[in-house]
C-alpha cells in the first residue's frame, strides 16, 4: 500500500522535533564536557602550585604531600570519566604503615578542631601489600572521615594481622557527632559536598575489591567499626 503524501507531510514535524531534540542534547553535552574540562584544568593548576610551594622539612609536609597526591589522582580519574582513557596504574609492593600513618597525620588538625582524640595503634609487623598507594590512602582516609562525620568520641585506628591478611579497623563510639556548623567547624575543615553521603564507603569497597580484600561496616560492643582486610604480599589473603 502506498504512503499518502499527506501522511508524509504530517510526519515532518515529528521527525523535525526529534532532530532538534537530538541537536539540543548534543549541544548541551558538548557544553557540559567543555565546562568539566575547564574545571579539571582549573583544579590541576593550584594543585601544581601547592606541590611546588611545599616547604622542605616542614613538620606536616608528609601529610600535605600525600593529600596533594590523592587530590591529583582524583582529578586524573575525573579526567578519564569525562574524556575516556585507561587507568594503567599497576599493583606494586606497598608498605601500608606509611600509608596509614600519613592518613592519620592528615586528620590530626580536624581531630583537634573537633575536640576528639585520634589514636593509632599498630600491632602488626611491617608487612608488604600488593597494591596502589594512593588508592589505599583514599580508602583509609574515607574510613577516618566516616568516623568523624557520623560517629562520636575517640577515633581509633587499629592495625593488626591475621591469617595472611592485614586487618585495619577504624572505630568510634557509634554516637552521632555534633554538627560541624554548630561546633563552628567551618572554613578549611568545613569544605564539603552539600550533604551528599555514601560516596566515601563506595571508594573503600572499590579499593578492597581491587586489592583482593573485603570491607565491613558493623556495630560492635566498642561502637562502630569500619574494617578493611587486605591480603599481604605472599600471604593467604
Amino acid at each position: 500500500m502506498g504512503i499518502e503524501l499527506a501522511e508524509v507531510v504530517a510526519g515532518f514535524p515529528l521527525v523535525l522535533s526529534f532532530a532538534m531534540a537530538g541537536g539540543i542534547n548534543a549541544l548541551r553535552e558538548g557544553r557540559r564536557r567543555t565546562s568539566l574540562n575547564e574545571a579539571v584544568h582549573e583544579l590541576r593548576r593550584p594543585l601544581q602550585a601547592l606541590a611546588l610551594s611545599l616547604p622542605e622539612g616542614a613538620e606536616a609536609s608528609a601529610a600535605v604531600d600525600s593529600s596533594l597526591r590523592m587530590a591529583a589522582a582524583a582529578v586524573d580519574r575525573l579526567d578519564r570519566e569525562i574524556n575516556g582513557g585507561w587507568d594503567s596504574g599497576e599493583l606494586t609492593p606497598v608498605a601500608p604503615r606509611r600509608v596509614v600513618e600519613a592518613a592519620v597525620a592528615r586528620w590530626r588538625a580536624r581531630a583537634e578542631i573537633a575536640g576528639r582524640p585520634l589514636r593509632l595503634s599498630w600491632s602488626a609487623s611491617d608487612p608488604l601489600l600488593r597494591g596502589e598507594p594512593v588508592e589505599l590512602g583514599q580508602a583509609v582516609d574515607n574510613m577516618i572521615s566516616n568516623a568523624f562525620e557520623h560517629g562520636g568520641g575517640e577515633v581509633a585506628v587499629e592495625v593488626g594481622e591475621g591469617e595472611g591478611s592485614l586487618l585495619l579497623a577504624v572505630l568510634d563510639d557509634g554516637r552521632s557527632a555534633p554538627s560541624s556548623r554548630r561546633r563552628g567547624i567551618v572554613g578549611r575543615a568545613g569544605i564539603g559536598g552539600r550533604g551528599r553521603h555514601g560516596h566515601g564507603l563506595r571508594v573503600v569497597r572499590r579499593a578492597a575489591a581491587r586489592h583482593g580484600g573485603r570491607f565491613r561496616l558493623r556495630r560492635t560492643s566498642r561502637g562502630t567499626e569500619a574494617r578493611l582486610e587486605l591480603p599481604m604480599a605472599g600471604g593467604a589473603g
